[in-house]
């Protein structure tokens, strides 16, 4: 009986050598994925945690807000500038409300009032009734008075600018 060489321990030696690393080399790419995994959760409920409480602290701000406030500005009836070629001078009649975010505002605009009413005054005077006409021209009007109403109230704001009545005759 011939007898047959042994090569079984070698290759399984050679073998065994052979599967460790690649074993090794699965188990570092599975923990990985793992961690990355698992920062990556970690990481959206941090990140989900802290939005909910900025959510949270925004939405109890929202309830504490104060009403509006609205501060009417005395009538004003101003002649507006001629149109070219034309005669006739025409009249604004404008009664106009302020308003304001709170009321710690409107303490700070009431003595203002005549330098509110004075920057008014002599930008009316410059306009003419066809700058006025349709709802372009009171857009343009409505902008124009709360840039300069915030300009001479500074460093308190108004809000918005809001017409009463507007009268040209």
């Amino acid at each position: 009986m011939a007898k047959k060489p042994k090569k079984a321990p070698e290759a399984d030696g050679e073998g065994g050598e052979a599967d460790a690393p690649k074993s090794k080399k699965k188990l570092i790419v599975i923990a990985a994925a793992v961690l990355l995994l698992g920062g990556g959760g970690g990481g959206y409920m941090f990140m989900k945690k802290k939005a909910a409480a900025a959510e949270a602290e925004h939405g109890a701000h929202a309830e504490v807000k104060m009403p509006a406030v609205f501060v009417d500005v005395r009538d004003m009836l101003v002649n507006l500038s001629a149109d070219p070629g034309q005669t006739k001078i025409n009249t604004l009649k404008l009664r106009i409300a302020l308003e304001l975010k709170d009321a710690k505002v409107e303490a700070e605009v009431k003595p203002l009032m005549p330098r509110v009413e004075d920057a008014f005054q002599t930008y009316l005077r410059e306009i003419r009734a066809s700058d006025l006409a349709g709802s372009a021209g009171l857009y343009r009007l409505r902008e124009e008075l709360l840039r300069r109403v915030n300009i001479a109230i500074h460093p308190a704001k108004v809000e918005a600018v809001l017409f009463k009545d507007v009268i040209v005759q």
